[in-house]
């Protein structure tokens, strides 16, 4: 391309030093010069020198500005054309912050044009006073969140559209940075990188890129654009708990190029972050197509001008460092994070990532339709007479499924992975079957680990086939088989019970891939079962239901907007679909293992198959309601009963901890014949009428304090860490409230009873302060009232050291609320009270529940106590919670984000605030870093009234190894940022 330009010109100039002019020197000059008396502090650039200006003697410590020194090599159209740009920009665009040139010394009054030319020990070198922008940049190598992802490309879109129309001398100008050099730049500067192997890398990578944008370059729109719209030129705000970009600065490489490469350098930049890889740029592209529309030749050579960004970066930098003589830290200090984002940009072929990118742009130029792809599929077999038929055998292939969806992986069978998948390959082959195999596009279970802060790839590209007896195929152009040898004519020589895995259409394709990137890698690949006579119609995206389809996915949750009420949230907004779980993980669709950190509703774990079986056997005898007189709803309620102290001994079943909840509410009013009860603020209890009533829970109904019944009485929350009382003085929380229960009896409402959680499990996992029952209690059945102890959290061995809350208070309540781990998620819950309380309840008529105590529920209740018994449950939640507590607090010692860690047991809460002197809630920054750990493969979500508790509740067989990697997750995401 022809390099004749007004302005600058990369390659006559050559090499271009930064000014290198001392603090003080420029100091003077801006006193000189506009009368402000000023502290520099140098700001890293490439090839100009920045400084940020701090006027002297004022009480605001804020920046006046930003003192640029361009270098001299730029000519004064050049600098015109930038502040025309910003201000063009800033014109169309009012809401975002854009750095100008500041006109007026409105501080000194002189008057003196904020832009000149100065004598320098260096010469005449052009400076401006640039407008400072608080909020900071995203410099650095900090995680960036997808919606800071997304502002990216939105602000790079605006830029597009403002600068669409501009036209300027200044423009017409040759950069090392503008892509449409890029291959020039790269033959001039790559001989100066040290490294010959990644000199090489770098030449290759950036030939096979060039060569794609050559050929699209007369299609590519042309315009104005800034050019260096990344990371570091930006300026944030503080939104959701997270610093999301709302302007821009430094307009140095304006010039007139491809509108597309406003979008290439602009997601460049998102690569070298904290987690980030290729798929995490598509944020920014969906953006940026949704204001500025990509066209199908900017589409295709958008990721291979991301590689040649990467190429050009690595070797400018690389350049530069030695042009400046180790005088250049900034520079030097990008090189490692340069070699990230060329790095990342060829960890995938372009042609996958242009796929990947039409495909989630919903465009047409990404995978073929899948009626197109199986007809590819099957004629190119057909054509070539390669249709392989299973000789020696009878019946059709078997084709298996080792899918999340598949009754076979049942039980943590998958795993053994591979191993697994030949027991049922070789199984089928036992059973007659002339051939077994494994389809395309389907993400396999058996390819999952657990504790993997990413998706592993878990997506075949091609089938894994067994065969029941020796084949021969023809060769085939780009089909490749592992696990095959090939003869003197090339064709494949397959021998039987022998495991072959096919491939069709790219040699440099893998056998798995993560699910992120299976859409890409499927549109660029074809299905070979056609051709080795394993199915007719081909297996491409949609072999199983389980296939990859984030499309799918939405659909899924808009299907459930629609027809699940509202009111019944879900977790995150953009939740994966679980459909499996085993002990403590969870599952996706594409076979992506999650730990989980929250799930107190089952204790012994997910897809326990003691409980299973137990209610599968049942089920298949009897199931009816507990007005038959059968054994299971004895034994499980005698068991129950032998769980509690004396006088306890008599036991209502529900289906619920709110129904659980509800009961013993009804049951102390009849009991009492009074209508009052006292509860403590900040708790959830249920959410039928009675439950609900007495849920004060801010968090789970903000409407709650003025929507009480006027026969419930809340008292202070006992919170020691953040409530009235704190520490020592917590102890003050009982006496109060216990002369509320007085108060109410001397004003002729006696309440009929106090309820609590016996651990404030919804504030966070807060021990109440000791001795906090005991004088409650006693205050409450001094006026005649029922002590109800809520233990639908806290129960069942949760807490380790005891059984249930109540007992680390050393109280014995009147009535117990049980449910959630009662069942390991079967729906279960119970009431166990005296048996003089029980009758008193008759005044109220009979009490029924229809599946409350069910023979399937009493099986299911005694299998989990069984499984508690048999695997030491209780024992291990002590152990294990003392561990993880101590890790935790260690955590504390290093991230000041994290207030206090609460709870004991695996009954934890991690509290997280902004200051800990004001305890200011951090609740934005809880939830996103929730969402943080999720990209990281942990479930966690948030509770308390401030939302700002980490609600640290997890299946009590986790593994000490699981415990210690969400540890080490939580580190992560609070040293990488959220």
């Amino acid at each position: 391309m022809s390099t004749a330009a007004t302005g600058f010109d990369f390659f006559a100039v050559g090499e271009l030093p930064a000014p290198n002019l001392p603090a003080a020197e420029v100091a003077a000059i801006v006193a000189a010069e506009w009368g402000l008396e000023v502290e520099l502090e140098p700001l890293g650039s490439q090839q100009d020198q920045n400084f940020l200006a701090h006027a002297v003697g004022l009480d605001d410590p804020s920046p006046i500005g930003v003192v640029k020194i361009t270098n001299p090599a730029f000519s004064a159209s050049e600098l015109a054309a930038q502040d025309a740009a910003a201000a063009r920009i800033a014109a169309a665009w009012p809401e975002l912050r854009i750095a100008t040139t500041t006109s007026e010394a409105a501080e000194s009054g002189s008057g003196s044009a904020r832009s000149i030319v100065a004598e320098t020990s260096e010469g005449r070198l052009a400076m401006r006073l640039l407008s400072f922008l608080d909020g900071g940049t995203l410099t650095g190598d900090g995680h960036l969140a997808p919606q800071a992802v997304a502002r990216l490309g939105e602000l790079a879109a605006k830029a597009s559209l403002a600068l669409a129309g501009l036209e300027h001398p200044g423009l017409d100008r040759v950069l090392q940075w503008d892509p449409r050099f890029a291959d020039r730049v790269v033959s001039l500067l790559a001989p100066h990188h040290p490294d010959p192997v990644r000199r090489e890398q770098l030449v290759a990578a950036a030939e096979a890129a060039w060569a794609t944008v050559a050929s699209l370059a007369d299609a590519l729109p042309r315009q104005a654009v800034h050019l260096d719209l990344t990371d570091d030129n930006v300026v944030c705000r503080a939104e959701g708990g997270r610093r999301l970009p709302d302007g821009m600065i430094d307009f140095g490489d304006v010039t007139r190029s491809w509108a597309v490469a406003e979008l290439a350098i602009t997601i460049s930049s998102v690569l070298h972050h904290a987690g980030a890889e290729p798929v995490s740029v598509l944020p920014a592209v969906r953006a940026f197509h949704e204001l500025r529309p990509l066209s199908p030749a900017e589409l295709a050579a958008l990721w291979p001008l991301v590689v040649l960004r990467g190429a050009v970066l690595v070797v400018s930098g690389e350049h530069q460092v030695q042009l400046d003589g180790g005088a250049n830290a900034y520079a030097e200090a990008g090189l490692a994070r340069e070699w990230r984002i060329f790095e990342q940009a060829c960890s995938v072929p372009a042609e996958v990532m242009t796929a990947l990118i039409a495909d989630a742009l919903g465009v047409g130029v990404g995978a073929p339709p899948r009626q197109v792809h199986r007809a590819r599929a099957a004629s190119r077999g057909a054509e070539h007479g390669e249709v392989a038929r299973p000789t020696a055998a009878t019946g059709e292939p078997v084709r298996l499924d080792v899918s999340v969806f598949a009754d076979e992986v049942d039980g943590g069978a998958w795993l053994d992975g591979e191993a697994f998948e030949e027991r049922l390959g070789l199984a089928a082959l036992d059973a007659g079957a002339p051939a077994a195999w494994l389809p395309r596009g389907t993400p396999r279970l058996t390819a999952s680990r657990t504790l993997s802060p990413v998706s592993p790839a878990t997506v075949p590209l091609g089938v894994d086939v067994w065969y029941a007896e020796p084949q021969r195929l023809e060769a085939s152009e780009h089909l490749d088989i592992d696990g095959a040898a090939q003869d003197a004519d090339g064709d494949w020589v397959v021998p039987a019970r022998t495991r072959i895995r096919a491939r069709l259409g790219r040699g440099d394709a893998p056998h798995l891939v993560r699910p992120e990137y299976a859409t890409g890698w499927l549109a660029v690949t074809l299905d070979p079962a056609p051709m080795l006579g394993l199915d007719e119609t081909g297996g491409g995206l949609d072999t199983l239901a389980g296939a990859p389809d984030s499309t799918g996915r939405r659909e899924l949750l808009e299907r459930r907007n629609a027809a699940f009420a509202e009111v019944q949230e879900h977790y995150y907004d953009a939740p994966p679909q679980i459909e499996r779980g085993w002990r403590e993980h969870l599952v996706d669709t594409d076979a992506r293992v999650y730990l989980d950190m929250v799930n107190n509703v089952t204790p012994l774990g997910h897809g326990h198959l003691g409980v299973a079986a137990a209610v599968n056997r049942q089920l298949r005898r009897l199931n009816t309601n507990s007005r038959f007189n059968y054994e299971a709803v004895v034994e499980f309620s005698e068991r129950l009963a032998g769980l509690v102290p004396e006088p306890l001994d008599t036991v209502f079943l529900v289906n619920s901890g709110s129904e659980a909840a509800d009961l013993a509410i009804r049951v102390a009013l009849a009991a009492t014949g009074r209508r009052d009860v006292v509860s403590v603020l900040e708790a959830y209890h249920g959410w039928t009428y009675a439950s609900d009533a007495v849920s004060t829970s801010t968090a789970d109904n903000p409407n709650a304090l003025e929507t009480r019944p006027d026969w419930v009485h809340a008292v202070e929350a006992p919170n020691p860490f953040r409530g009235r009382y704190r520490g020592a003085d917590a102890t003050r929380y009982a006496p109060e409230a216990a002369a509320r229960i007085r108060e109410l009896a001397d004003s002729g409402r006696p309440p009929a009873a106090f309820i609590a959680e016996t651990f404030t499990g919804n504030a966070g996992g807060i021990p109440l302060p000791d001795g906090y029952l005991a004088e409650v209690y006693a205050a409450v059945r001094e006026a005649g009232g029922l002590a109800i102890a809520d233990e639908v959290q806290a129960g069942y061995g949760r807490l380790g050291d005891w059984f249930w809350g109540f007992e680390q208070q050393g109280v014995v309540p009147d009535v117990i609320a049980v449910a959630k781990a009662m069942g390991n998620g079967h729906p279960l819950g119970a009431v166990i009270t005296t048996r003089e309380i029980a009758a008193r309840f008759r005044t109220q008529g009979y009490f029924f529940s229809s599946t409350g105590g069910s023979p399937a529920s009493s099986v299911a209740g005694m299998a989990v106590l069984d499984a508690y018994a048999a695997d030491g449950l209780q024992a291990h939640a002590a152990a294990l919670g003392r561990q993880l507590k101590r890790d935790l607090e260690e955590l504390a010692t290093r991230h000041p984000l994290i207030g206090t860690v609460h709870g004991l047991g695996l009954y934890l809460g991690v509290e997280f605030v902004r200051d800990r002197e004001t305890l200011e809630p951090a609740t934005e920054e809880t939830r996103a870093i929730c969402d943080r750990l999720l990209e990281l493969g942990v479930i966690m979500q948030p509770t308390g009234d401030h939302q700002n508790v980490l609600k640290t509740k997890p299946p009590l067989c986790i593994e000490p190894g699981s415990a210690d990697y969400f540890v080490e997750m939580l580190d992560r995401v609070l040293t990488e940022g959220w």
